[in-house]
């Protein structure tokens, strides 16, 4: 395959074209070419995250947080459809839209629109007791603006212009210092990772990337020095570095997370039989910290397979994008990038591996715009799979 993967993709049309012409029928691309095994894993992940949700909300909440993340589901699963169908040059066009749109939803959320919660303004509250949160919609926002501006020049096999990578660096920054300025230091470095990833994807000097991982290094330092997050996150961040400077808050947080993954075993207690899960000792377990749900009820094996579910969805995001052309191989690796640095923050954070952040479980976590925006993200992977996607054929007919 040649740069940015156009003449493959004529290739596989010439040869759907050639199969018709012998009498062979080609399948509907918009459906029978889509990559089952990434939806149907998602789905699988999905509907174990409603579970473990139930499970940690089932003393306090009832069924009532299992039963919206159920909803948000279904309004997930129907969003993926609806963007899976559509034709890829209507993506393309709507992504400078999507793109303000969500920058507007981020301004949103910092004017008195915004809720603050956990000292982090990133809701805006709906009714019927529901919450927007448009940092997880600006990552599928920022995906297809990037890859709309920089697919041009990657699809004829050109470096990108320094201009064109300034401009790039200005569309991601201002997501960026939104998010930060909620503030929500997670988000922000899912952000960046997408970005630096699509845009060194997209042919950018090396200089230039270099130089923005340098400044990312940085800036990440500066946060420990200087008030730019909440004195809640800062102490987040330094509990991470010792869990005994802060026993009765976020250190006994994260204390009780260890206990409950640790008392796991290889198999679990038994589902809804988690005793520190339970027992209620683990505050906004089904968010931040749902992973220890799993850890502690299915155990060892529970919890690896549900890591294994999104490793796998992770790499068959990146096959996708190996033989897409440049447009859906930005899209596909920043989508992939996304899943993967959000998912590393956050079991590493229930493992004591990383600082807590407050990212969620993609899947996984209880929060309807995190599940909402991630099956948005999979029904553009879904899409560029179907246009790539080789042809499919059936037996010709008689």
């Amino acid at each position: 395959m040649t740069a940015g993967g156009r003449p493959a993709v004529r290739a596989r049309r010439a040869e759907a074209e050639g199969a018709a012409r012998a009498g062979l029928r080609t399948a509907d691309p918009a459906w029978l070419r889509l990559d089952l095994g990434l939806f149907v894993g998602a789905l699988g992940l999905s509907l174990l995250g409603c579970v473990l949700v139930w499970s940690a909300t089932r003393a306090s909440a009832g069924a009532s947080a299992g039963l919206k993340q159920l909803v948000a589901l279904g309004v997930g699963l129907g969003c993926a459809a609806v963007v899976t169908r559509l034709d890829v040059r209507t993506v393309r066009a709507a992504a400078p839209v999507v793109y303000v749109l969500a920058v507007l939803g981020l301004a949103a959320v910092v004017s008195p629109l915004g809720s603050t919660v956990n000292g982090s303004r990133s809701w805006i509250r709906l009714p019927g007791g529901f919450s927007l949160q448009p940092s997880e919609l600006m990552k599928v926002a920022l995906a297809i603006g990037l890859a709309m501006l920089l697919a041009d020049r990657a699809e004829r096999g050109l470096r990108q212009r320094h201009r064109d990578v300034v401009l790039a660096w200005v569309v991601a920054g201002i997501p960026v210092l939104l998010v930060l300025a909620q503030p929500d230091l997670g988000s922000a470095l899912v952000l960046v990772a997408m970005s630096v990833v699509i845009v060194a994807s997209a042919g950018a000097p090396v200089l230039w990337t270099v130089g923005v991982v340098a400044a990312g290094v940085a800036a990440v330092a500066a946060a420990f020095l200087t008030p730019v997050l909440s004195g809640y996150q800062r102490n987040r961040l330094r509990a991470f570095l010792d869990p005994t400077l802060d026993p009765q808050g976020i250190g006994y947080q994260t204390r009780q997370v260890r206990i409950a993954i640790g008392s796991g075993g290889l198999t679990g207690q038994g589902l809804f039989e988690g005793r520190q899960t339970q027992g209620g000792f683990i505050p906004f377990q089904e968010t931040d910290f749902v992973f220890s749900v799993a850890g502690e009820e299915l155990g060892f094996l529970g919890a690896g397979g549900l890591v294994v579910l999104i490793g796998f969805i992770v790499v068959r995001c990146l096959v996708v994008a190996r033989r897409a052309d440049a447009f859906g191989r930005l899209v596909a690796t920043g989508v992939a990038v996304w899943f993967g640095v959000q998912a590393f923050e956050n079991v590493g954070m229930n493992l004591g591996l990383m600082p807590v952040t407050g990212l969620p479980l993609p899947f996984v976590s209880s929060g309807g715009s995190s599940l909402i925006a991630s099956w948005i993200a999979l029904g553009l992977v879904g899409n560029v799979a179907a246009v790539s996607g080789p042809p499919v054929r059936r037996r010709p007919t008689r």
